[in-house]
């Protein structure tokens, strides 16, 4: 019988599928000798069924007509090996993948031929077996609808009561392996996609609502697990270290997207189920007791990652619920989630004079970490601060109680409320101070919801407090950054987009001391400016002032932050990464120009920004008239960038003269000596054959700490010298 498997006959053909048909009904016990007749059976006809389906209609007519399906589970049973079932699994998923006609996969999914398939008890200490499961389980759910979905539950009336696909799959929700994890996510995303209210109630009922707790508790341990690799890797730090926490963060936010991604299907059940997950087993117990401000220690890990982790919660799981409810415990110090956890387990980072995290609420907190955290204690806070700020999700009453709402949509608000006549919204419309006396009552919902349903007992310490005076505690705190010497230029400017968001049109909620502490900030930068032109790098000072200039401009006006929430948790490595450069360096001391050159930019527009007036495009390096010293500049047609390679320029002024690297390749070009204020360059420019007295600059070389002397100013004594 083996041999005549192998006699000559059409591929692909009715009879073929016939002859395979008739020879696998014959098989009552699978060995080693008929075991690679059974194989090959089984992997043909998933390709004569598929061939057929796009065909040959009679060749499922036959598949359907001798049960073949029955077969297949018939032969499963006999076999007492891996690589048959692997194969059947195989063949049914080739077959459910590729089949287009309806009836044909209505078919397949009928007669518990699936679910039989699906409750089998193969033995899965086989790794590869395990894998071709999945995928099959996947396979199928890919082919669920409305329709289709009920060929594989079983119901009471209309109440699902078993759903074999869906149990079976969530099973295997954290194996060990990414990819069968990945696996298992994509049959459970099919089956909520679906839309059909009574699969909704069932994996909403008991005991099946506990896979999405489940779901928040994995997630709880890959961030304690993530902490602990934080840790580990700051007191011994090794080659692929920060691969290790990327690959770390990366997992993270997949685990985040997986429960948009659930959410977005719109159940809302399941939307409440996650809410009440991620607030009871993370946020509440875990991320909000870290955020403390406690004494002596330059070291809290767990508030970096805590501030990380509620920046991603609320930037990916789109949840009104969840994120009302992170916001409103912000008014709640973080003692009032410390029952029976303490965060992270990590000490504080700063002493906040005699306060202690009692005395604060976790928004004062945040606060407390801008005015006088580190560099990545003020990046988190600043996140999170950004990250509230954009949420859509979160009420305008909540962003106004947290001291944040953008002064554009207060001005609306207060408009809609003048215009319906609601309070005193015409008056407090025109007045930089608002008369209600407390947080709102969207709030207080929010807070009888932490009280009631997460049975938190403490008191919001900010309840019946203006949000005036929140948001003047917001403004004060980014001043005092935007003054403070020991923060990196690039997180003073995060401060300074947040600051822009909040006051975009005027500066009426600035104080005097406000004003006074930004203009000596900016005074005592612009002195060290000055300083900075004596030093070794003044030749492209100018150049990094007007490139850095740009750069603040278009950050200042961006509609979103500009940094990802992981830059919280890889600052530090970005500091480290560096190296050890002696401070006496060249460059150390380019890198100290450049930092200088940044916060300068910063207070410079905000100095701007506080007067009223727009940003121009380009610093007013120059005050208006005509310097001599910029005549060269001018007469060659530059701008107050100077010289680049590529740009074009007057040859008016210049030298003509050759050049040669090797015997008899000459070059003509023209020689340009060239100032623009302190700055000069020595310029080699090749004509432009189209465009005569013009050339193209092809190479440049700084002249450092020019002095260009108006000719007047040359006095008879030294032009002697100079001959």
């Amino acid at each position: 019988m083996w041999n005549s498997f192998w006699r000559s006959r059409d591929r692909f053909s009715l009879d073929q599928l016939r002859y395979l048909t008739e020879q696998l009904t014959k098989v009552q016990i699978i060995n080693e000798v008929n075991k690679g007749f059974v194989i090959e059976a089984l992997r043909s006809i998933a390709e004569l069924i598929t061939y057929g389906d796009q065909h040959d209609p009679s060749f499922f007519e036959f598949f359907m007509e001798k049960q073949v399906m029955g077969e297949f589970l018939r032969v499963l049973k006999l076999t007492r090996t891996v690589s048959v079932p692997l194969q059947l699994l195989q063949t049914v998923s080739i077959m459910v993948q590729n089949l287009k006609s309806e009836h044909a996969i209505y078919y397949m999914f009928s007669n518990e031929y699936i679910n039989y398939l699906i409750t089998y008890p193969f033995d899965f200490r086989n790794e590869e077996l395990l894998s071709y499961y999945i995928s099959f389980l996947r396979t199928i759910s890919g082919k669920l609808n409305k329709n289709t979905v009920s060929l594989l539950v079983k119901t009471h009336g209309d109440e699902v009561v078993s759903f074999p696909l869906y149990v079976e799959a969530i099973r295997y929700a954290f194996h060990e392996e990414s990819m069968i994890r990945t696996a298992v996510r994509a049959v459970t995303l099919n089956v909520y996609h679906v839309g059909d209210d009574s699969v909704n109630r069932y994996i909403a009922s008991t005991p099946h609502k506990d896979y999405f707790s489940n779901l928040v508790s994995f997630f709880r341990k890959q961030s304690m697990d993530l902490n602990k690799l934080l840790s580990d890797t700051q007191l011994n730090p090794g080659p692929d270290s920060m691969s290790a926490i990327i690959a770390a963060v990366d997992e993270i936010e997949d685990n985040l997207y997986y429960f948009s991604d659930v959410v977005s299907a719109g159940i809302p059940d399941v939307g409440r189920l996650i809410t009440d997950g991620i607030m009871m087993i993370l946020i509440f117990p875990l991320l909000l007791p870290s955020l403390r401000v406690m004494p002596n220690n330059d070291m809290q890990d767990g508030a970096s990652l805590s501030l990380y982790l509620l920046c991603c919660i609320l930037r990916i799981v789109k949840i009104k619920d969840l994120a009302n409810t992170v916001a409103a415990a912000l008014f709640y110090p973080s003692e009032a989630f410390t029952k029976s956890s303490r965060g992270f387990h990590s000490d504080g980072v700063l002493v906040q004079n005699d306060c202690t995290s009692s005395n604060l609420s976790l928004r004062e907190v945040l606060l407390a970490y801008v005015s006088k955290g580190n560099d990545i204690l003020v990046l988190g806070s600043l996140s999170v601060l950004a990250t509230l700020l954009q949420t859509k999700e979160l009420d305008e009453s909540m962003l106004d109680g947290l001291g944040i709402l953008p002064q554009r949509k207060q001005h609306k608000k207060l408009l809609l409320q003048a215009l319906v006549g609601e309070g005193s919204g015409e008056e407090e419309l025109f007045s930089s101070k608002s008369s209600r006396d407390g947080i709102g009552n969207d709030i207080n919902v929010y807070h009888k919801k932490i009280k009631e349903q997460y049975g938190v007992s403490f008191l919001p310490l900010d309840a019946g407090i203006s949000p005036h005076i929140h948001r003047f505690q917001v403004i004060d705190a980014l001043v005092s950054l935007s003054c403070r010497s020991n923060i990196s230029a690039e997180i003073l400017w995060d401060g300074g987009w947040l600051l822009r968001q909040l006051l975009p049109y005027s500066v009426s909620e600035f104080n005097s001391h406000h004003l006074e502490l930004l203009k000596v900030s900016y005074k005592n930068y612009a002195s060290a400016l000055v300083e900075e032109a004596r030093g070794s790098w003044s030749d492209l000072l100018i150049s990094v002032l007007c490139d850095e200039w740009r750069k603040c401009k278009r950050a200042m006006e961006s509609s979103s932050p500009r940094k990802e929430p992981n830059c919280i948790l890889l600052l530090p490595w970005k500091i480290s990464s560096g190296g050890h450069v002696p401070e006496e360096s060249s460059f150390a001391a380019g890198k100290r120009m450049h930092e200088l050159v940044k916060v300068f930019v910063l207070l410079h527009q905000l100095q701007i920004f506080t007067l009223g007036r727009a940003l121009s495009e380009q610093p007013l390096i120059y005050p208006p008239g005509d310097l001599h010293a910029n005549f060269r500049a001018r007469g060659s047609g530059l701008d107050v960038s100077g010289p680049k390679a590529g740009t074009e320029v007057s040859l008016g002024n210049a030298l003509p003269c050759r050049i040669a690297f090797e015997r008899g390749k000459e070059l003509h070009v023209y020689f340009l000596a060239i100032s623009l204020g302190i700055s000069g360059w020595l310029a080699l420019a090749e004509e432009l054959p189209l465009k005569k007295s013009h050339g193209v600059v092809r190479s440049v070389a700084p002249l450092a700490g020019c002095n260009i002397l108006p000719k007047s100013k040359i006095t008879g004594k030294r032009k002697q010298k100079l001959r």
